[in-house]
């Protein structure tokens, strides 16, 4: 099959094939005489396979490892889950930056007027030295949203 039914076949786009094979990520297929390329259901189950983990969040890398780890008839599955229990880490601690950045956003919107006047805590935060950078990590720093009121 052609780059265009390989992606239809795959859910990976023909630029992101093209850029998965330009980094090493999948392997070139073999070219016909034209020059076109040619996938067989291995490269597109491959494509799949990378679309999935790109799904769940896996970067590039975390990607190739796993490709290494599924083409190894020896691994472990110990290493497969050691890299999944990774991921799952980082995605914790991510949901946690997330959450606390909403929380710090939501109490300097509940302390906005949000009215015709000009004074605004929020604008009046964000303008704040970075010794307050910190704040979004823990909700608002205590005492700032009020501060500018």
């Amino acid at each position: 099959m052609n780059i265009g039914e390989a992606a239809d076949a795959s859910g990976v786009s023909a630029k992101m094939i093209r850029h998965y094979e330009s980094i090493g990520l999948v392997d070139a297929p073999p070219r016909t005489e034209g020059g076109y390329r040619r996938y067989d259901e291995r490269a597109v189950h491959t494509l799949r396979f990378v679309r999935r983990a790109r799904s769940l969040g896996f970067s590039l890398e975390e990607i190739r490892g796993l490709l290494s780890l599924w083409h190894d008839r020896r691994r472990a599955s110990a290493d497969v889950k050691a890299m999944t229990l990774r991921h799952v880490a980082d995605l914790e601690k991510r949901i946690a930056e997330l959450a606390a950045m909403r929380d710090t956003l939501r109490a300097l919107a509940e302390a906005c007027s949000g009215d015709d006047r000009p004074d605004c805590p929020i604008l009046a935060d964000f303008a704040q030295p970075d010794d307050h950078a910190h704040c979004h990590g823990e909700g608002a720093c205590s005492g700032t949203v009020a501060d500018e009121q």
